[in-house]
């Protein structure tokens, strides 16, 4: 399954105490098994709290895995969005190629869980880092590492740190292509095969494959946008078609959780493997990916479901209209969007009709309400929220629900 179960399912084993804001006092002392042997409730947990759906997450890891096959391309969901070992042993169980990740500590997580195949979606210059990841090549022959390059000055960088450490196997490495204005990347086809021929002459190294991100050159599902986006795609391709890369199975990659279905309608008839990097599909969302995920816009016979939740107490009704509740920036995203209000929980699950979060403070959110609104001190409003990269980062164990009940607990690993 490319992951070690028995580490993942040591967590299970883990001692429940103060470090986990979700968790209750009373629960202190017992182990994650032990809580979820007592079958708790949702009302037995505080506020601020972030759930996750039982029923979303499968849905979401089943709707991918079937999509990815039926359109002949091989997904490495970006575990950054999650950092939960237990769900990546989930998406990798589907049929998931590999984990990738964004930095050399997340990579020092998967390999402490013993992920067997990892791409690092950018490019590793730390000379320690690249040390620590020749050791792990040269420690493990079944680990298969992946990194991109997207300079002659980075290949330079790599190999001397290569050298320097002594590492036997080659690290394998794309050439990514950026685009004016974008993030990363060489910006140019010339620049770009000007890279892939230092690669090739680094014994360090081994030209493996091409790499990119549509993500950052659109932001809506726009004609416009998506033009752009299979401009890019086509010159991504042209590269890989002119790269001479040293294995049988040369990788090219692209494909967030916005634009995937474009990858598949620009790169899936090519020759080679495609390989999509999605990972917010696995939470998805009631925001940003709401609206733009392929899903949402027509693609497939199904869209994703939003997994997450917040959970946020009112504290405070100081003045007509306003409530000030007890979940702010440390506990929910909020650069994609606001958290949006779906219900105030114990009271029929009734929808807080014209009441909209307006604005966030660290640990309070600000709550507009309508004209005649009962909504009182102490009632548990939940919350729709958008962005699950900049969710799950602020809860390091997330309760999983199936309605009511808790069901399970995920451990992430950001920090």
């Amino acid at each position: 399954m490319g992951i070690d179960a028995a580490a993942v399912h040591a967590l299970r084993s883990e001692t429940l105490d103060w470090r986990f804001k979700a968790i209750p006092g009373d629960a202190a002392g017992a182990t994650v098994a032990e809580f979820l042997a007592g079958a708790p409730t949702l009302d037995r947990l505080g506020t601020p709290l972030l759930t996750l759906d039982a029923a979303a997450l499968t849905h979401n890891i089943d709707l991918m895995a079937r999509w990815t096959e039926d359109a002949g391309l091989t997904l490495a969901p970006h575990g950054k969005t999650t950092m939960a070992p237990a769900l990546w042993q989930r998406q990798l169980d589907a049929g998931a190629y590999g984990i990738s990740l964004a930095n050399l500590p997340q990579l020092r997580v998967a390999r402490a869980f013993g992920v067997q195949r990892l791409m690092l979606a950018g490019s590793l210059l730390d000379p320690a880092g690249l040390a620590w990841v020749g050791a792990e090549l040269d420690a493990d022959p079944r680990f298969s590492f992946l990194s991109w390059v997207d300079s002659a000055a980075s290949v330079r960088l790599m190999d001397a740190a290569l050298r320097a450490a002594g590492t036997v196997r080659p690290v394998e490495v794309c050439v990514e292509l950026g685009a004016p204005g974008g993030r990363t990347g060489a910006r140019d086809l010339r620049e770009a095969l000007e890279v892939g021929a230092a690669v090739r002459a680094a014994p360090t190294l081994r030209l493996a494959g091409t790499a990119g991100y549509e993500g950052a050159l659109a932001h809506d599902a726009s004609p416009e946008s998506l033009d752009t986006v299979d401009a890019y795609l086509a010159r991504l391709a042209d590269l890989h078609d002119r790269l001479d890369h040293e294995t049988t199975d040369p990788v090219l990659t692209a494909g967030g959780s916005a634009y995937f279905d474009r990858v598949a309608a620009v790169l899936g008839h090519l020759p080679t493997r495609v390989v999509l990097r999605s990972g917010a599909y696995v939470v998805h969302d009631d925001g940003f990916y709401r609206a733009i995920s392929p899903f949402s816009r027509g693609v497939g016979k199904e869209p994703l479901r939003s997994a997450m939740y917040g959970f946020a107490r009112v504290i405070s009704r100081p003045e007509p209209g306003l409530a000030l509740l007890d979940a702010g920036k440390r506990d929910l995203p909020f650069d994609e969007g606001l958290p949006e209000p779906h219900s105030v929980c114990g009271r029929g699950a009734g929808p807080v009709r014209g009441a909209a979060v307006t604005a966030v403070n660290d640990q309070h959110a600000f709550l507009s309400l309508a004209p005649g609104s009962d909504l009182a001190h102490g009632d548990v409003v939940r919350l729709g929220l958008s962005h699950p990269c900049t969710a799950l980062d602020k809860w390091s164990l997330i309760p999983v629900v199936d309605g009511e009940r808790v069901v399970d607990l995920v451990r992430t690993f950001f920090s």
